[in-house]
């Protein structure tokens, strides 16, 4: 992964609130410190900053396999993480960047096994709809095999990654013991 995006996924964590972020808050951030790779755990990185000083860890995957709907549709790069922000008392927040910006008042769907997420979108970033099963869908991802991400994008691109859960227990430990 670049160090250009890994920067912005930092400044994401960092600017990310349980209720909502503002393209305003999102652009204010200025990362000037380099995201450290803490280690990698199967399909999953643990990686630590300090973007505008502030620490943010978080753990890091790519899709293991991603599909269009019309097939052959180009978009950005796609990753989903948990972050962790200890100044905001902010522990496994899951995000996800879906490579493009979304339709608009169209949620996202997150699954892991036979339990579903509502994820409300805004520009090219989906997070967790109910803060309440937040908690909940880290479980279920620590335990589960697949987490599988359906989105649209504003052009009417349909979506569907799929994400290996491989080693993100590891990783999830590892940013809890660099973040607290």
């Amino acid at each position: 992964m670049n160090m250009t995006l890994l920067l912005r996924v930092a400044a994401v964590a960092l600017t990310a609130s349980a209720a909502c972020l503002t393209s305003a808050s999102a652009q204010t951030q200025n990362p000037t410190e380099q995201a450290t790779l803490l280690g990698q755990f199967g399909d999953w990185g643990a990686y630590k900053a300090s973007p505008g000083g502030k620490l943010v860890c978080f753990a890091l995957s790519k899709p293991t396999k991603a599909e269009t709907e019309p097939a052959g549709r180009s978009r950005d790069a796609s990753y989903a993480f948990v972050s962790t922000r200890p100044a905001e008392k902010v522990k496994n927040e899951v995000s996800v960047i879906v490579g493009y910006p979304q339709k608009g008042g169209v949620d996202a769907t997150a699954t892991v096994g036979s339990a579903s997420y509502v994820l409300y979108t805004q520009n090219d970033g989906a997070w967790v709809k109910n803060a309440a099963e937040e908690a909940q869908m880290v479980d279920a991802m620590r335990k589960g095999v697949d987490l599988v991400v359906k989105s649209e994008s504003g052009r009417g691109t349909k979506t569907t990654d799929t994400y290996s859960l491989k080693g993100i227990a590891e990783a999830l430990d590892k940013v809890a013991a660099e973040c607290k």
